[in-house]
């Protein structure tokens, strides 16, 4: 029997809204949905009759805030941006104090912060959630990254921690085998609260660029083993499938093997990838992290190449013609393939190591800026399941939190220390190789250097400084002399144009 007033309601029913939906009714949570086209909405409660808890359909506004037990919980699912803000500014004025708005979408974490001010001088609450897992987690478990007031975490927090992925307390990892109307049971939820104001959302963002990261060094692997060793795309899923049972068990690891296992649908004899055009989307999330890493001054630069990587597969034809004139080496590799494969798996994880550590940075700078307290061993546990980053070595970062909260860099941590060191032997020899016989690596490159120079006691930026001061005055810092006082030569006025750099 359908309840007086539903627990929860979600505007948006596009493919994600929908899911989310029947992930809260599958729950035993009563949701109303509320979509712009009526029929959209009808045609999906029609579809959807008998879940445990019970979709309420509502033709507007006022009639989907009316159906919502107070206080109010709210669910908004459309396009980030302009949408998500005429969505609040027609619920505004018909909403109580005390009720809470919940955006899911991928928000820029400070249209985020902007909103949840607003909101909360009218003494509404408001929380910006990151929704990790695409369309599969949202219907049996995402990954759940809230940000808002403390207050309004508490009353969500039910609901959220029943729907979010598990996974298993003592191995940590995901725990499979839910279903329409037949969730997981037990287990560790992967969500927790984030921060204030727009802290979900900014963790949200790190999180995909992070992924974007994690997918072009795969790519990488991939690249090598095909361009150095001229394996077959079933050849390399073997091998993807081996590396899944190991240090690199991930969702895109294992999912990379089934795609190069994959037959083409069409001609039914080629490998899928070989058909598929070599240029990639992105939606910006990767863009922000990057664009948020140079605005703070954090290096992440790993994240930034895996940005380009997507940037340069694009201008497809421009490649097309410049390979017809840019010639590169002829050197082949002519050394063991277990020994090559094996160097392949130490650089794609020594690689990971360094853009993960590139993102928990970036995170903890953005606590100091925005005034966040961000748990780190948290954010890497509710990663473990549901989002599209979820791997067994985020246990390892989890731990390495554990040990030291205050951690400044991952690369500190004893394990990853330790793994670096036994590995980077093999993982300089894929970057030469790469370069030598010019097959591209930016992200295993970008990383290595980000390793050295992370390592490096000092840097070539001394000369650096010097320029900077001879045509541009910008002073300079002794290292004979404490740390801020700065001085400045009178150099020769010729060949000294003022420029700002």
């Amino acid at each position: 029997m359908a309840k007086t007033h539903s627990d929860i309601g979600l505007i948006g029913l596009a493919v994600m809204g929908q899911n989310l939906a029947l992930n809260i009714a599958d729950h035993g949570f009563q949701i109303s949905v509320y979509n712009r086209t009526t029929e959209k909405m009808e045609a999906f409660v029609a579809a959807n009759p008998d879940t445990p808890g019970g979709v309420v359909g509502t033709k507007t506004l006022e009639e989907f805030v009316a159906s919502l037990a107070k206080p109010r919980k709210m669910v908004i699912l459309v396009q980030a941006g302009k949408a998500t803000d005429a969505v609040i500014d027609g619920l505004v004025p018909l909403l109580e104090q005390g009720d809470i708005v919940i955006d899911g979408g991928n928000a820029l974490w400070t249209d985020t912060i902007r909103r949840e001010k607003a909101l909360r001088e009218k003494g509404l609450r408001f929380i910006g959630s990151g929704v990790s897992g695409g369309e599969e987690g949202a219907r049996f478990g995402p990954s759940l990254m809230p940000g808002g007031e403390a207050g309004a975490w508490k009353e969500l927090k039910p609901i959220w921690r029943a729907i979010a992925a598990k996974v298993d307390p003592k191995t940590g990892k995901p725990l499979t085998g839910a279903a329409p109307g037949k969730p997981v049971k037990g287990g560790v939820p992967c969500t927790t609260y984030i921060g204030e104001n727009g802290a979900g959302h900014y963790v949200k963002m790190v999180h995909n660029g992070i992924e974007y990261g994690d997918m072009q060094m795969i790519c990488e692997a991939y690249a090598l083993m095909s361009g150095l060793l001229g394996l077959k795309a079933d050849e390399m899923g073997d091998i993807f499938t081996q590396w899944n049972a190991g240090a690199l068990d991930s969702f895109l690891v294992e999912i990379t093997a089934d795609i190069l296992k994959q037959k083409d649908p069409v001609t039914k004899r080629k490998p899928f990838v070989d058909v598929v055009l070599d240029t990639a989307g992105q939606k910006g999330t990767g863009k922000w992290t990057s664009t948020n890493a140079l605005d703070m001054g954090v290096p992440a630069p790993t994240i930034a190449e895996a940005v380009f990587a997507r940037c340069i597969s694009a201008i497809k034809e421009e490649r097309v013609a410049a390979s017809k004139i840019l010639k590169g080496p002829a050197k082949k590799y002519r050394g063991s393939k277990k020994a090559l494969v094996q160097a392949i798996h130490d650089a794609l994880y020594c690689s990971k190591i360094c853009s993960y550590a590139q993102g928990f940075q970036l995170m903890r700078e953005a606590q100091k800026e925005y005034k966040w307290k961000l748990n780190f061993g948290e954010i890497a546990q509710i990663w473990r399941g549901g989002c599209i980053i979820r791997a067994a070595f985020l246990q390892k970062i989890t731990e390495a939190y554990a040990r030291n909260p205050h951690l400044a860099n991952l690369l500190l941590d004893p394990y990853f220390n330790k793994t670096v060191k036994a590995a980077q032997e093999n993982w300089r020899k894929v970057v030469s190789l790469a370069a030598e016989c010019g097959v591209p690596a930016p992200t295993f490159s970008s990383a290595l250097s980000y390793y050295d120079s992370y390592r490096s006691a000092r840097l070539p930026a001394n000369l650096l400084q010097a320029q900077r001061d001879y045509f541009g005055a910008h002073t300079y810092e002794r290292v004979d002399q404490p740390r801020g006082k700065f001085f400045h030569v009178d150099w020769p006025e010729k060949n000294r144009p003022q420029l700002d750099a």
